[in-house]
C-alpha cells in the first residue's frame, strides 16, 4: 500500500490537559467531567462517557480552561502509553493525556485514526521514555507520520475494522456476564453473608481448617523460567479464585529438597497474605505438590463433611470476607496478615448440600466462560491481523 504518508502535526490540532492542585479541595467535587488515564482504560467501546473524577470551574481555571469538545480523541501519554477513546461531550483531562482534533475531516476520518494508533501501540511503547512510568511527548506523537488514503478507502477500513471490533466486543460482554452470574447465584443460594439472612452456622475458620503458610526460596538459590517438574506458586499466580499457569517459576532439584515440606494438593484453596493481600485460587491439577511462596497460605479442610473448596474459595472472595480481612491486615512497611488473624475470621456454614450444588453451577460456569476466553482470543487474532493488513 504505497499511500501518502503526512505528518500528524500537518493534520492534527494537538494539545495536553492539566490537573488542578490537589492541595484546594475547592477544585474537586463540581460538575466538569475531568478525564484520567484510567477512564480511557474503562472506555465503553472506544468511548469515555463519564469520569471517576469532576472539577469545579474554578478547577477548570486552575489549568487555564483546559478544555475539549465532543469527539476529541484522547491519547495516553503516560503510563498506559497508546491507549485512545473519544469523548462523547465536552469534558477536561489531565496532562497524562493528549487531545488530538482533525485539522479537515474532509482529509482524514477520525474512526480511521482511532484505529491506526490501536496498530500503532506497540511503536509508540517503544518510544517511550522514563525508568519508573513510561512517557511520550506531544512532539513525538506530531512527528509519527500516518497513511492517507482517499477517504473512500478509509471508509471501508473503518467499516471492515468496526465489525471484527464489535464481534471482539460482543465476547467480552458474554464473559463478564458469566461473572455476574456466579455472583448472583452465590446470593440467591446462600443469601448475603453480611446480614445472613438465613441463619446460617457461623464458625471462625481456626475451627473448620488448618492453616499452613509457604517457604520462600533459600538465600543464593534462584527459580528458573524453564520447565523443571518442579513448580513454584508466587503470589502473583493466585488471583480471581484461580492459580494461573501464567508466568510460572521452576525450582532446581537441589533447591526444592530444601523446602520440600511447603507443598500445595489439588483442590486446595490459597491466600495470599503479603503485598497484596486477599487474592484467593484453588490449586488445579497441574499445579498438584506445587511448593507454595512464602508470601501465601493454604487451607486444609478438617471436616470435609462440613466445607467445601469451592465454596470457601467463592466466599472468601466477597467484600464480607474482604472487610474482615483489611481490618487484620498490618500496614506497616509491606501489608501483611498473619495466620492467627486467618483464624479469628468468621465464616457461615450452609449445608454441604447446597456448597456442592453451587459448586456443580459454577464448574458450568467455568466451562463456558473458558469458551468465551477462546472466543475472545480468536476475534482479537482477527482484529490484530486486520490492523497489519489495513495499515501494514
Amino acid at each position: 500500500m504505497n499511500w501518502e504518508r503526512v505528518r500528524l502535526g500537518e493534520v492534527c490540532n494537538m494539545k495536553s490537559g492539566g490537573t488542578p492542585s490537589r492541595k484546594k479541595s475547592s477544585f474537586f467535587g463540581g460538575n466538569i467531567k475531568w478525564c484520567k488515564i484510567s477512564d480511557i482504560e474503562n472506555a465503553t467501546e472506544g468511548i469515555v462517557y463519564d469520569t471517576e473524577e469532576k472539577i469545579t470551574e474554578e478547577g477548570l481555571s486552575d489549568i487555564n480552561g483546559r478544555i475539549f469538545s465532543e469527539g476529541t480523541l484522547l491519547l495516553a501519554m503516560y503510563g498506559s502509553v497508546g491507549k485512545v477513546a473519544f469523548i462523547n461531550e465536552r469534558m477536561s483531562v489531565n496532562q497524562a493525556i493528549l487531545g488530538i482534533n482533525i485539522k479537515n475531516l474532509d482529509i482524514l476520518d477520525s474512526k480511521f485514526l482511532y484505529y491506526w494508533f490501536i496498530g500503532e501501540r506497540r511503536n509508540l511503547l517503544n518510544k517511550a521514555v522514563g525508568v519508573t512510568l513510561k512517557n511520550i511527548s506531544k512532539g513525538i506523537v506530531e512527528s509519527l507520520t500516518i497513511p492517507l488514503p482517499p477517504m473512500s478507502v478509509q471508509k471501508e477500513i473503518v467499516e471492515k475494522l468496526d465489525k471484527a471490533a464489535a464481534i471482539r466486543e460482543k465476547s467480552k460482554v458474554l464473559l463478564a456476564h458469566y461473572d455476574a452470574l456466579a455472583e448472583s447465584l452465590f446470593i440467591e443460594l446462600f443469601g448475603d453473608p453480611i446480614s445472613n439472612e438465613k441463619g446460617w452456622e457461623k464458625t471462625n475458620i481456626k475451627d473448620i481448617c488448618d492453616i499452613k503458610g509457604g517457604k520462600r526460596v533459600p538465600l543464593k538459590h534462584k527459580l528458573v523460567k524453564y520447565d523443571t517438574g518442579l513448580p513454584y506458586i508466587k503470589a502473583g499466580n493466585i488471583k480471581n479464585g484461580k492459580i494461573t499457569l501464567d508466568d510460572l517459576e521452576y525450582l532446581l532439584p537441589e533447591t526444592q529438597k530444601m523446602i520440600a515440606r511447603y507443598i500445595v494438593d489439588e483442590g486446595d484453596v490459597c491466600i495470599t497474605v503479603a503485598g497484596t493481600i486477599g487474592n484467593v485460587g484453588i490449586v488445579p491439577k497441574e499445579l498438584d505438590k506445587a511448593n507454595l511462596t512464602e508470601n501465601a497460605n493454604k487451607f486444609v479442610i478438617k471436616h470435609e463433611e462440613r466445607l467445601s473448596n469451592y465454596f470457601l474459595c467463592y466466599l472468601f472472595q466477597t467484600e464480607f470476607i474482604q472487610e474482615q480481612i483489611r481490618k487484620r491486615t498490618m500496614a506497616v512497611g509491606v501489608p501483611k496478615l498473619a495466620i492467627f488473624r486467618i483464624e479469628e475470621l468468621e465464616i457461615p456454614l450452609p449445608p454441604l448440600s447446597l456448597q456442592v450444588k453451587f459448586a456443580e453451577m459454577v464448574e458450568n460456569i467455568e466451562e463456558q466462560k473458558a469458551r468465551a476466553k477462546a472466543e475472545i482470543e480468536q476475534s482479537e487474532a482477527v482484529f490484530q491481523a486486520l490492523l497489519q493488513e489495513s495499515f501494514g
